[in-house]
């Protein structure tokens, strides 16, 4: 099993470089930086909107969870088709009672997220969704996309393993360091969804990445696992070596050695094989 471990921000998507404009100055004029940030301000009115008014997100703000799993010892599987989420007074976490709230609002969080946000949004909200969506691919010279394309050419090896009769998997997973409602309305914004299941999503705004790859491994454990790590920041670079994981770093500079498009699998497998050495051609369709 290969277990890729990504960071969001900045890796898989470009919001914060668009808004302060450093991804514009990196084409030393190339770039028009005006037009950046005018898009990365809509991405987030975009994302403010979705977790407000589909994601119960004001009444969850200040009580971030690391996975939507985390409460789900308190959820005790009421149907919640009559649900009233408006009154049915949580607004503080104070006993078991108040959790039990939490996980219910978390996983009907889950069931949209499952059914992606075409079941969420009506037409017009979509066809501005999908014209931003395009807008900021062709910016960014298809970041976006390709980096989209590069999770499912992962995915996609599963099947290419089974059809070989190999026995590995290949898992994508994400640590992100924003809190988790906002994250997995970027996942489904930013059509991220169909490459990380919602149980695949971990915030380490509370915990850490450290932490947050702690639990990865512990899940994963008792298995033949290599990880690898990749990111833009320092914190999952350092958490990735107290682990002693393989960890590429991502650099949207032109000139950067790995960013988007241009990363291949090869060049991942080479910094998996330097930390675990070669792997073995009959388990794993390298």
């Amino acid at each position: 099993m290969i277990v890729y471990i990504w960071d969001m921000d900045e890796t898989l998507i470009l919001l914060k470089s668009l808004l302060d404009g450093s991804y514009a100055e990196s084409f030393n004029g190339v770039k028009e930086s005006r037009k950046g940030t005018d898009i990365g301000k809509r991405w987030e009115n975009h994302i403010l909107q979705v977790c407000d008014d589909y994601f119960f997100y004001e009444q969850m703000e200040n009580y971030n969870q690391p996975c939507l799993d985390a409460l789900s010892l308190y959820d005790d599987g009421q149907d919640l088709s009559d649900y009233n989420f408006n009154s049915d007074g949580f607004k503080h976490m104070h006993d078991d009672a108040d959790r039990r709230k939490l996980a219910y609002r978390q996983r009907v969080i889950a069931q949209k997220y499952a059914q992606g946000l075409h079941h969420v949004l009506d037409q017009q909200l979509i066809q501005l969704w999908d014209d931003l969506y395009q807008m900021t691919d062709n910016y960014t010279d298809g970041w976006f996309s390709s980096g989209h394309a590069f999770l499912q050419q992962i995915l996609g090896r599963n099947t290419l393993s089974t059809s070989n009769h190999a026995r590995c998997q290949h898992i994508n997973v994400l640590v992100t360091s924003g809190s988790l409602i906002p994250s997995l309305v970027k996942c489904l914004l930013f059509k991220l969804d169909d490459v990380f299941s919602y149980d695949n999503v971990y915030s380490s705004w509370d915990v850490g990445k450290l932490q947050c790859f702690s639990w990865i491994k512990e899940r994963f454990s008792g298995q033949a696992v290599r990880f690898c790590v990749i990111g833009d920041g320092m914190e999952e670079c350092m958490a990735a070596q107290r682990m002693s994981w393989p960890f590429i770093q991502i650099d949207f500079r032109p000139g950067g050695v790995h960013r988007f498009p241009g990363l291949t699998l090869r060049m991942v497998e080479h910094y998996i094989d330097v930390i675990y050495g070669p792997s073995n051609s009959d388990n794993c369709d390298e």
